[in-house]
């Protein structure tokens, strides 16, 4: 094993893939030249060359439209945006394209394309720049959705969405690029769908994804000191979500908390809250609790930006209620 920041275990990610299969390219903005707005792509425009690694204008719509397309003549494109704020310019070019060509078509045209960039708030970036999408993009048949939460599964997760002949949503963090963790040396893949348990415990199941997972981790350390043993699940793709993790989990904890980056209407949360008391209600030992930002615009003021994000203390309280610990 190596230890990489997870920006080097995208870039190996792609670049193994680019070797392995010569119609896979990467286009957007800032890949190219300036090796990616976060440095996610350095070193392959010299490895690979301007026709493989492509810097656009600042048009969204244009080359989200390009790559779409271009799968229809045989190629594999990764579409990097800069943030996923601005994939809302190509929206259009994601919903009503890529992820109902194969339908309409039949099934002629495959759109074996990967969407990928950073999602949800960043610190100061203010209410336009700080949006989490995945909920969004979730909604739509015809999308895969990936969220990973460290090197490792971003690596093996982005290798897996780039072979696949569906559409891939594949959702990274600004503050996340700079984490390390351990990556396998050879060559190894993740299958999108699959979660997976990241602390095995016996009290009650916490269920997240992304970047908010680390306040997940720094809850269960405090919490293990006043015996409360915490089993998280890092569901690593919300569509299609691995439900049956989560409803073995439940039935052995009889409780869950999950934790969301998104607004607290219509969400992941929302959807596995319903799943888990339609599916297995007789397990519940009390009512599911969802952590979620709260329902406005995200703030710039760090003081009320801290309040507008789920947090660890969130999680120790929802975990307490659940379990009816009294200190």
């Amino acid at each position: 094993m190596k230890t990489i920041q997870f920006r080097e275990a995208i870039a190996e990610a792609m670049s193994e893939e680019m070797r392995r299969d010569s119609t896979i390219y990467l286009m957007g903005e800032e890949v190219a030249e300036y090796n990616g707005a976060y440095k996610a792509s350095k070193g392959m425009l010299e490895e690979f060359g301007e026709k493989r690694i492509i810097d656009t204008p600042i048009s969204e719509a244009g080359f989200s439209g390009i790559g779409v397309g271009s799968t229809m003549t045989g190629a594999r494109p990764i579409i990097e945006y800069m943030t996923f704020n601005f994939a809302l310019v190509g929206i259009d070019q994601i919903i009503n394209n890529a992820a109902k060509i194969r339908q309409m078509s039949g099934g002629q045209f495959p759109c074996p394309i990967v969407f990928r960039g950073p999602t949800g708030s960043a610190g100061q970036l203010g209410a336009t720049h700080s949006q989490a999408f995945d909920n969004w993009f979730a909604n739509t048949p015809g999308l895969k959705v990936v969220v990973p939460s460290n090197p490792y599964d971003a690596k093996g997760l982005l290798k897996s969405a780039i072979r696949d002949d569906d559409p891939v949503i594949f959702m990274e963090s600004e503050q996340m690029y700079g984490d390390k963790g351990e990556v396998p040396e050879g060559e190894y893949i993740i299958p999108i769908g699959v979660s997976d348990i990241k602390r095995s415990g016996k009290d009650v199941t916490i269920v997240s994804y992304g970047k908010i997972i680390k306040d997940v981790y720094k809850a269960a350390e405090i919490l293990i000191k006043d015996n409360i043993d915490c089993e998280i699940i890092d569901l690593r793709t919300i569509r299609p979500i691995d439900h049956d993790a989560i409803f073995e989990s439940v039935k052995k904890t009889n409780r869950l908390v999950v934790v969301e980056e998104s607004w607290p209407f219509g969400n992941i949360s929302t959807e596995i809250t319903y799943q888990v008391q339609n599916q297995i209600f007789d397990f519940l030992d009390a009512p599911v609790e969802k952590i979620n930002t709260a329902d406005t615009p995200a703030p710039y003021s760090p003081v009320l930006l801290k309040e507008w994000l789920p947090n660890y203390e969130d999680v120790i309280k929802s975990v307490k209620k659940v379990i009816y610990y009294n200190s």
